[in-house]
């Protein structure tokens, strides 16, 4: 039996094991304590006076896939301090059961690790398999119930924001950058909020963070001693952002990587079909084809014998229009009044919408409302017909121009990578626009600066951006030279964010494990307690 219960209990003293019952799903464990007393969990006065005794009965971790129960006998003492407030007690055994637990403490700490690692459905699931039934309730409150972690105080810390509700509420996460470990959450990411976390901690000597104001007003109030820095990955993601806008604002130059059309000749060799109908509306007009065919499809009717009533409730036309098609020999005669050469209101826009199709703008609810401050009384159903017509007619096959975002991305990729046809566009489109020349030259050495760590350069870098017409490298370059320090700092010391990133989407990992029952304390404990 001394066996046994070092196999059952090797860590806990002053149990005895009396018997253990085996059976097809259940293990059933008789056991009791043998400790001379217990001290008073109110007075802390040691006892050894026994009031009663009763069964306990909480569950263990299982065994060989079979539930383990324990038959535990505990005793109830009577408090000997006349002042104390509790006259009796029930002992506790330190490591196996807790006041009002129905499970073992070993077994707590297994469910609430499966709780921190895979949360709550998919947490009850295997748990359920290895032999104990639980809720996902039960799983998430035994992850609540955990000892809240204490927060470290590291010398390189990393800041950044995670999203409760996108758009609406966000946190801020802390990592040591040192560890790359999360150290703290907080609920919000207002600057005061990151200003006290950092007060307290003044061994904080470097605060890597992105370039919001917010981070960077606290990070100021509440670590003026320490250096901060501003993450390479954001600085590259706003230059590429104003790249792109700027070469967006010279779209037209890229109309020169497309070679012009010939312009169509005389065909000497064609002749021209002759509309032998005379009739002012051409072959594929609308309204025209459709007068053809019903005119076509009465008198087909009418020629079979058909009365004109029979003709009226076979096509669903009114009588009057039956005897109108039926009267006239050819639809051409019906094609008369001063009607068919009235202009459409958007005649006098097409020469617009034509240019501006051939610059490549093709959405018709932005030319619709480019058209309207200039008079346009129409609706926007016309431009778009007009545009769908010219989208899917039948015209030569030629190279459209490439989009900003694509010639952006040549502009901020290394030149060793672009393809020999990417290299050559390039080369054609910073020949034809002195700008987006320019554009290619300061986004190299930005680029230069960056991967080789000089940001002593930065001071001139910004005075080249200044002398050259790009307002979006100019917007980039006050927002660089508002934050100056920290981006020479970002361009010049090895610390980044990129960790930090790695927890903001492990956040949203486990924040749609939870299914909106993510609250911040709980949150907080799976994201610092996990291994």
């Amino acid at each position: 039996m001394l066996r046994l219960q070092e196999l059952l209990f090797p860590s806990i003293t002053d149990v005895a094991v009396l018997s253990v019952d085996v059976s097809i799903a259940i293990v059933r464990v008789d056991a009791e304590c043998t400790a001379n007393g217990a001290a008073c969990p109110a007075c802390e006065v040691w006892s050894n006076r026994v009031h009663g005794s009763y069964l306990r009965f909480p569950a263990d971790v299982p065994s060989a896939g079979r539930s383990v129960v324990l038959r535990l006998r505990v005793r109830r003492f009577t408090c000997d301090n006349p002042g104390c407030t509790r006259r009796t007690f029930v002992e506790q055994i330190p490591g196996l059961t807790r006041r009002h637990g129905q499970r073992t403490e070993r077994l707590r700490s297994t469910l609430a690790s499966v709780g921190l690692a895979l949360a709550e459905r998919a947490g009850a699931r295997p748990s359920s398999v290895l032999g104990v039934s639980v809720s996902r309730s039960t799983v998430l409150c035994l992850v609540d119930a955990l000892p809240e972690p204490e927060a470290p105080a590291p010398r390189v810390v990393g800041v950044d924001e995670y999203a409760t509700r996108k758009g609406r509420h966000y946190g801020t996460v802390l990592v040591d950058l040192e560890t790359r470990r999360p150290v703290d959450l907080l609920p919000d990411r207002d600057a005061s909020s990151l200003a006290a976390w950092l007060a307290d901690r003044p061994g904080v000597e470097v605060v890597c963070r992105d370039r919001a104001p917010f981070f960077a007003e606290g990070a100021s109030a509440g670590a003026p001693q320490a250096v901060q820095v501003a993450d390479q990955w954001h600085l590259w993601h706003n230059l590429s952002e104003a790249a792109e806008r700027s070469v967006g604002q010279h779209r037209r130059c890229l109309r020169a990587l497309v070679p012009m059309a010939p312009e169509p000749g005389p065909d000497l060799g064609a002749v021209p079909a002759a509309d032998s109908s005379g009739s002012p509306w051409p072959r594929g007009h609308r309204f025209a084809d459709r007068t053809r065919v019903r005119h076509a499809a009465v008198h087909a009717l009418l020629k079979a014998g058909h009365s004109r009533r029979s003709v009226q409730r076979q096509l669903g036309m009114t009588y009057r229009t039956v005897k109108q098609f039926a009267d006239t020999a050819t639809p051409e005669e019906l094609f008369t009044g001063q009607w068919q050469n009235r202009p459409a209101v958007l005649d006098d826009y097409k020469p617009y919408l034509d240019d501006r199709w051939n610059e490549g703008y093709t959405n018709a609810w932005k030319l619709w409302e480019e058209i309207v401050p200039l008079g346009y009384k129409g609706s926007y159903q016309r431009v778009r017909a007009y545009l769908h017509d010219k989208r899917t007619s039948p015209q030569p096959v030629t190279a459209r121009p490439p989009s900003p975002r694509t010639v952006a991305g040549w502009i901020l990729r290394r030149p060793d990578t672009l393809t020999e046809t990417e290299q050559l566009q390039l080369n054609a489109v910073r020949a034809h626009c002195p700008e987006l020349d320019a554009l290619t030259g300061h986004v190299r050495s930005f680029a230069t600066m960056l991967t080789e760590r000089q940001g002593e350069r930065l001071h001139d870098w910004l005075d080249a951006v200044r002398q050259d017409d790009l307002p979006s490298l100019h917007t980039l370059a006050a927002g660089i030279d508002r934050d100056r320090d920290a981006v020479i700092a970002g361009l010049t010391l090895p610390w980044s964010s990129g960790v930090v990133e790695v927890h903001v989407n492990r956040i949203k990992m486990l924040k749609r494990q939870m299914f909106g029952r993510a609250g911040f304390s709980l949150l907080r404990k799976r994201v610092l307690l996990a291994s």
